[in-house]
């Protein structure tokens, strides 16, 4: 995801910064703390490379296509500016970086906010000390003003053949309970309606710190993902958790589904139903487990929303490990499912596997797989006609309303489109009867 960076108002004499984000919701959060400090110290943002001072380039270095767009978004910064600071998951490459473009300031790797801020000041000398009331109390954000991503820890501690994280970002690092409440409270003060939980693996919050006590208002509260959901659940906003593994603890958070205090969605990337290649991904293997699990949490919860994505083509994948991923997609019926054919990644240990997936194998396999999931999302969207659902409007348009529905995270799922005009604002929630259904999209009218 390329996020364009707008201009907050500008200072007269204020050095303007030009910023491009890329990547996922992590490293989008990243961009919002480093766009903070730059606002928190007098820098202003420039929409253009022609008007800013410099640019600072966040980059993805996850899979090769990545690291191309990353490298690629680094030179046009440079043809169009010359002045580039990069920082990013490809950061911790800097060598590549270098070499193919040996013009940048300066490289660093993810989350070095404060070695950011030291090239930054290097290029361009800060305008001032900061002050706390130059900026919102939330911070600068680059999501709409009625949603946010709220990072809850930094790296993993999965070792997953096919990924690098761990090398870029680190073992897992949980935030103190407190310090994400506060985060969470001053985002809703500010009038964000929907809370988007984001970590590499949400459901291992606060393992690192042995679950150990913190103090929120006084209250203490036990760093692990369940009572941090609970007190999230206290405020006024829908709660949505990503990148949430299917351990055992997740079952503790279905009572706060079916008590409303968290939306009944889960994104849980399970990648693989073949044993042998959720072996060789490093990934559990107990697929029945997950299963049971799954139809567990349905039982307590029938609103339960499920996502999740899958790897087509790893190396080594047999036509018959394909059958056990297309029956296992036939059994656990998944609401929302995204799939990418594997890619392979310098530095990842799937790269030296033998029995790679010719690419025009992978491909076919890829259009297989989402046609059966295209029925199986086909189907369960028809099942919602006619029922009443609250919905969050995303944008208004002069002859239609695009909205989301508790079964909906923005930007990877469907809306929920209201023809006509209505006097709606982004932001707003309305209860809707659905009236019709599409391949990925409801549509619906006011109650």
């Amino acid at each position: 995801m390329t996020t364009p960076i707008q201009a907050p108002a500008a200072g007269a004499r204020a050095p303007r910064i030009g910023f491009i984000s890329l990547g996922c919701p992590k490293a989008l959060v990243d961009s919002e703390r480093i766009l903070t400090q730059l606002r928190a110290e007098g820098y202003q943002t420039s929409p253009s490379f022609e008007a800013a001072d410099l640019v600072v380039v966040n980059t993805c270095g996850f899979i090769d296509a990545a690291v191309e767009e990353s490298l690629e978004a680094i030179g046009e910064a440079l043809a169009e500016n010359g002045r580039v600071i990069v920082t990013g998951c490809l950061g911790v490459r800097e060598q590549a970086i270098r070499t193919a473009h040996p013009a940048v300031l300066a490289v660093t790797g993810p989350q070095a906010y404060a070695e950011v801020m030291q090239a930054v000041h290097a290029a361009l000398p800060r305008p001032h000390e900061p002050f706390l009331d130059l900026l919102p109390p939330q911070g600068i954000k680059l999501t709409p003003r009625h949603y946010a991503y709220i990072k809850i820890s930094e790296g993993c501690d999965h070792r997953c053949s096919f990924c690098i994280i761990p090398q870029l970002r680190g073992r897992l690092v949980s935030r103190p309970i407190g310090e994400v409440l506060r985060e969470a409270e001053q985002l809703v003060q500010a009038g964000v309606r929907e809370l988007l939980v984001v970590s590499q693996d949400t459901s291992a919050y606060g393992r690192d710190l042995r679950h150990r006590t913190d103090f929120h208002q006084g209250r203490p509260l036990r760093s692990h993902i369940t009572p941090l959901a609970a007190a999230l659940g206290e405020l006024p906003a829908w709660i949505r958790l990503h990148y949430v593994y299917p351990y055992p603890q997740v079952d503790e958070l279905i009572p706060l589904m079916v008590e409303g205090h968290i939306l009944p969605y889960l994104d849980m990337p399970l990648q693989h139903a073949s044993p042998r290649v959720l072996r060789a991904m490093r990934r559990p293997a107990a697929t029945e487990r997950v299963l049971e699990r799954l139809a567990g949490w349905r039982r307590a919860c029938p609103e339960l929303v499920l996502r999740s994505t899958f790897i087509v083509g790893f190396p080594g994948e047999t036509e018959a490990e394909f059958a056990e991923l297309l029956a296992f997609l036939g059994a656990a019926r998944l609401d929302r499912v995204g799939c990418f054919p594997y890619s392979p990644v310098q530095g990842a240990a799937a790269h030296a596997l033998a029995d790679p997936v010719p690419e025009e194998l992978k491909q076919e396999r890829y259009g297989r797989f989402m046609e059966v999931q295209a029925q199986i999302s086909r189907a369960k969207l028809a099942e919602r006609v006619g029922r009443r659902m609250i919905v969050l409007v995303d944008q208004v348009e002069d002859a239609r309303v695009i909205a989301r529905s508790a079964a909906d995270a923005p930007e990877i799922d469907g809306t929920v489109i209201i023809d006509g005009p209505w006097e709606l604002d982004p932001g707003d929630f309305v209860e809707v009867t659905i009236t019709a259904a599409g391949d990925h999209d409801l549509w619906g009218q006011p109650s």
